[in-house]
């Protein structure tokens, strides 16, 4: 078995997963990703500004992000954006304790892409953020530029207990 073989489909199951939606999806993520990459994170996303586009499935590796796209009504599956990471800028993520986390990059065609990565678990939260971290960090820290996180969307911040 590959290295990718090996960490994909433990990923697929931190993240909840159902195997057919897996099955889908992997003969498209296959031929995006080679044998010697690493899976980082598997999850279900959505686009926020497009709700009815269907459910999205981003794939994250040492060296890629790949994210496909499967239909609402026939469960097709087409390739949305692969793209390699030292190709990706811009990057800017937020994590919400209490709904998910959202990830903005921009592609080297200049677009600027926005993924929704829903979840009710602040561990989970926790968790996309510190691998959010570990990923762009490392690569714009070598690079020399950092990525910049966006700020949390806290009720908390503009409390009334400060105010005179």
């Amino acid at each position: 078995m590959d290295v990718f073989s090996r960490t994909f489909l433990p990923a697929t199951s931190e993240a909840g997963l159902p195997i057919p939606v897996v099955s889908r999806h992997m003969s498209m993520l296959r031929r995006c990703v080679s044998s010697d990459e690493t899976t980082v994170l598997v999850a279900r996303s959505q686009r926020p500004g497009l709700p009815m586009a269907g459910s999205f499935l981003l794939l994250l590796t040492n060296r890629r992000l790949v994210v496909t796209r499967e239909s609402r009504l026939l469960h097709r599956v087409q390739l949305h954006l692969a793209a390699e990471l030292r190709d990706v800028s811009n990057v800017v993520w937020s994590a919400d304790q209490r709904s998910g986390a959202e990830l903005a990059l921009t592609v080297t065609d200049g677009v600027r892409e926005r993924f929704w990565i829903p979840t009710r678990d602040p561990r989970r939260v926790r968790h996309l953020d510190a691998l959010f971290s570990h990923v762009f960090r490392s690569r714009t820290v070598a690079a020399g530029t950092a990525p910049r996180r966006a700020a949390r969307r806290d009720a908390t911040r503009l409390s009334p207990a400060g105010a005179v």
